[in-house]
């Protein structure tokens, strides 16, 4: 497991001692939970972001998202962003 160290501002580390004690969680454990549901979130709105762009298919997406297809499907319809475009339906029907 690598590690990371950083300088955060004084703000941001009373947020996160504040956060701490709501979760009852040490520093290290809640970082990398922040840390990852960070990127989980981040990974989601790059996926939304390329399928809105055309730029991969709807299976693509819902891989780069890391969720299902049906969970990515539920959030493309919840975002209002329209998945099905001709050049690549029949690569996300044939995936299906």
């Amino acid at each position: 497991m690598g590690t990371i160290s950083t300088r955060v501002p004084d703000e941001l580390e009373a947020e996160l001692e504040a956060y701490l004690e709501d979760e009852k969680l040490d520093k290290s454990t809640a970082v990398r939970k922040l840390l990852s549901e960070g990127l989980e979130d981040w990974r989601r709105e790059q996926a939304l972001n390329q399928l809105a762009a055309g730029t991969v298919t709807f299976t693509k997406a819902a891989e780069i998202a890391g969720m299902s297809i049906w969970d990515f499907a539920q959030l493309a319809k919840q975002r209002d962003i329209t998945w099905v475009a001709d050049d690549h339906l029949d690569a996300d029907l044939e995936a299906l």
